[in-house]
């Protein structure tokens, strides 16, 4: 199980790595819609979500209400980039240090004391981390398309790159 993730994770932030290099550098700040991240906010949580969740992972509960939802906006697109490279080494040495059964073993996510959900860890790195990265990321994809930038191939092909021609 363990394995399957690890390679995963390789394997999307490779993609990842891909989508992240198409944010123009001088659009950071546009925003689809006023409640809307905007593109660097989105790009930095994107690139910030490997490492952010397995140092979550690591600990035994996680109270939400201490946690600031407000996500920073960066300074460039180079910040972006070394955000992600650096979270996806830590997610990676996350994974070289734990073993199976400490990923079977339970972790509580909470609000004020308040028990929200409680899943083993391998759970919460499939539906929290990976799941939640592939979400914005997607989210990511379409902000690329209204600015008219090219989407990259994610799987497959898109309607601006195809690897099978």
């Amino acid at each position: 199980m363990l394995d399957s993730i690890v390679n995963e994770l390789c394997q999307e932030a490779t993609i990842t790595k891909r989508v992240l290099e198409c944010v123009p550098r001088d659009r950071l700040e546009w925003k689809p819609h006023p409640k809307s991240m905007s593109l660097g906010q989105l790009a930095l949580h994107i690139a910030s979500i490997p490492g952010n969740l397995s140092k979550m992972a690591q600990l035994e509960e996680f109270d939400a209400s201490q946690a600031n939802f407000e996500p920073p906006t960066p300074g460039s697109l180079e910040e972006i980039l070394a955000t992600h490279e650096a979270s996806v080494r830590l997610a990676q040495d996350y994974f070289n240090s734990v073993d199976e059964p400490t990923m079977q073993r339970s972790w509580r996510l909470t609000a004020k004391g308040r028990e929200v959900f409680t899943v083993p860890r391998n759970e919460l790195i499939r539906s929290i981390m990976l799941n939640h990265l592939y979400h914005h990321r997607g989210q990511l994809s379409v902000y690329l398309r209204l600015l008219e930038i090219p989407v990259p191939v994610i799987y497959g092909r898109s309607a601006d790159e195809n690897p099978f021609a």
